[in-house]
């Protein structure tokens, strides 16, 4: 891209916010360049890896002592949550449990499509404000978004590419997915009915899961 590092020549590379704001446009070109399916073979290990480099980053964030904008100033991923929900059928829904500390949460139904858009949304927003000039503000929100949402999808998002390969790599055929639903608790019809039994024939060559 014509500004890679979107950053001015006279910032340090090295500068705690330039490094953050590099990788998060990595993360969103990336993103955008595997949902396009030019490469479907490739897709989950692609994505297995560029949410990995990113929540190192996130990481960075949230062991940062706390950013303090100077100001508040708050600035279509539908597009590409459609792509991303074609190109993982039928392997999209996975199930989740929300918050591992408190007891007896029950597990909830979720796509790794709404979980892509979800994050690119709220990175897209905190590069608007370091495209801006207003730093703080963009490491504020980075910092806020990944400890309340990015943060926590991502590494679900993970989980589910991480067991997904596993599957695969292991020779396990994935159990069936029982109905979930991310619209309702009470579906009216079963999601992905046939992907439950998904075998490493059906799924290596079209998600770039090779055996070993």
């Amino acid at each position: 891209m014509s500004d890679a590092t979107l950053h001015d020549a006279k910032r340090d590379p090295d500068d705690f916010a330039v490094s953050v704001a590099d990788s998060i446009e990595s993360f969103i070109v990336a993103v955008a360049e595997v949902s396009r399916g030019d490469e479907p073979d490739s897709a989950v290990p692609f994505l297995l890896l560029e949410i990995s480099q990113l929540l190192l980053t996130g990481g960075r964030l949230g062991a940062h002592e706390d950013f303090l904008p100077d100001e508040r100033y708050e600035p279509d991923v539908d597009e590409l949550r459609e792509r991303f929900a074609r190109l993982l059928d039928p392997v999209d829904v996975y199930s989740e449990v929300f918050d591992p500390y408190v007891p007896r949460t029950a597990p909830v139904a979720c796509r790794i499509s709404d979980d892509l858009a979800d994050i690119i949304t709220d990175l897209r927003h905190g590069m608007a404000h370091y495209r801006d000039g207003r730093v703080s503000e963009a490491l504020w929100w980075w910092q806020f978004s990944y400890l309340s949402n990015w943060g926590p999808t991502a590494s679900a998002a993970l989980r589910a590419l991480q067991s997904l390969v596993a599957h695969v790599r292991l020779d396990q055929p994935l159990d069936e997915l029982g109905g979930l639903d991310t619209d309702s608790v009470a579906a009216e019809e079963r999601l992905a009915e046939e992907a439950g039994r998904v075998m490493e024939a059906e799924i290596a060559g079209p998600l770039g899961l090779r055996g070993v």
